[in-house]
């Protein structure tokens, strides 16, 4: 296998796995978050504003994965 093939691969394995993590966490998490909104509506606001704060901050995970994956195709 050349080098280049196993930088590619390493790519890829960066993306899924920068992308399994935190898809896992956002389902996790709008599923709590709905839960506590049926069970507390005059709390949906508090709720909602925290679960957008905590969505963004699980993709910026994914977003780092994809620029470690730029990073590595751009030194094939």
């Amino acid at each position: 296998m050349t080098n280049s093939a196993i930088i590619a691969i390493a790519a890829a394995i960066a993306i899924a796995i920068s992308t399994l993590g935190p898809a896992i966490g956002q389902g996790m998490t709008a599923k709590a978050a709905m839960e506590s909104i049926a069970r507390q509506p005059d709390a949906a606001k508090d709720i909602r504003s925290t679960l957008i704060i905590s969505m963004a901050l699980m993709e910026a995970l994914t977003i780092y994965g994809l620029l470690i994956a730029f990073m590595l195709v751009s030194k094939i």
